[in-house]
């Protein structure tokens, strides 16, 4: 028999990189009640404990509903720094050594909160997580799909001054009811100036709208992607192209998704030859960071040594990182399992 924690000690020291995770997705319910009083936000929550009770989500909407009541409490540049100082000493005790994290900056200047104190924020803490835990980084900016095309190409507008920080742009919330064709020219602009680009698809929506995504977008990476798992065409065009899915089991789970991990695909993915990775997404909503995805992906769908090393490689090929630092990388995982 394996022996799950062993394998779960492995998976969290092992060298990776997180590149599917919201930093406003790691808003836990303590920071958000201290948010809440230090900025004069009110909540409808008097306890950590009440805020929890909330988690019970029946789909995607409901989530987002929780999710974006709650970036309400982010208000100052401290507050992005703390949120995103936070989740750096989360994942550095799991092992990250890279992070690629989303934001969303039309969650917050909707609300008045400046363009500036959102990126500022959020750098300055990322650059500490450099220096003194040493995790890379690349940073990536998200449009929100139900908000208007004319919305995002202002967002946009408001990044180009910050483009040695913002590597790419990428498309989240409500996938249905928002094809990828609505972005086009939002995402042909967005290239032309310079950004990568990567999309979530196939989550709520199915393998159609992962390939529109491809054609259209022209994505270098889907995060989620489970949808795409139903299309043996579409399988092995993610496989010929080395198009990465950012995976993240919890998540899914918790969102209907998949009805378990147990049902998640996962290893289809790696048995395909996709460069699939696991991540955390939104960790304080969903039940755990990421070393918590790795666990429950070992005991219910049975991951080996040798699926967890292939997981950390696919998490740095998948990444930003120039190419041969990425070859770096993948050495430093393969000299870590020699030694292990």
């Amino acid at each position: 028999m394996p022996d799950i924690d062993a394998l779960t000690d492995l998976a969290r020291r092992m060298p990776k990189a997180e590149i599917h995770l919201h930093l406003e997705g790691t808003l836990e319910p303590e920071m958000l009640l201290e948010l809440s009083r230090r900025n004069g936000v009110p909540v409808r929550f008097a306890s950590a404990e009440e805020v929890r009770e909330a988690y019970r989500f029946t789909g995607l909407q409901s989530f987002l509903d929780l999710y974006y009541e709650g970036t309400a409490v982010l208000q100052t540049a401290a507050d992005f720094h703390d949120l995103t100082a936070a989740y750096l000493h989360r994942a550095a005790q799991d092992g990250v050594r890279h992070v690629e994290p989303f934001f969303d900056p039309q969650a917050h200047t909707q609300r008045g909160v400046t363009f500036d104190d959102v990126v500022g924020g959020i750098v300055s803490a990322l650059r500490e997580g450099e220096r003194d835990l040493g995790i890379s980084w690349r940073l990536i900016m998200c449009f929100l799909r139900d908000l208007s095309t004319t919305d995002a190409i202002q967002t946009l507008g408001d990044a180009l001054p910050y483009r040695d920080v913002i590597t790419a742009v990428g498309l989240d919330s409500a996938e249905i009811g928002n094809p990828p064709e609505k972005f086009e020219g939002v995402f042909d602009l967005a290239r032309s100036e310079g950004f990568q680009t990567v999309s979530h698809a196939g989550e709520e929506g199915d393998a159609e709208n992962v390939r529109q995504t491809l054609d259209v977008l022209h994505v270098s990476r889907i995060d989620h992607g489970i949808a795409a798992m139903t299309d043996p065409e579409l399988v092995a065009r993610l496989v010929r192209d080395r198009i990465p899915l950012t995976v993240c089991p919890l998540s899914n789970v918790r969102l209907g998704g998949v009805a378990s991990v147990a049902e998640h695909p996962l290893l289809e993915m790696l048995d395909a030859g996709i460069v699939a990775s696991i991540n955390s997404d939104d960790p304080a909503y969903f039940g755990g960071y990421i070393a918590d995805n790795f666990r429950a992906a070992i005991e219910e769908l049975g991951l080996t040594r040798g699926h967890l090393q292939t997981l950390a490689r696919n998490s740095f090929e998948a990444s930003f990182l120039p190419a041969g630092e990425i070859d770096a990388r993948m050495a430093e995982v393969d000299a870590f399992f020699a030694l292990e």
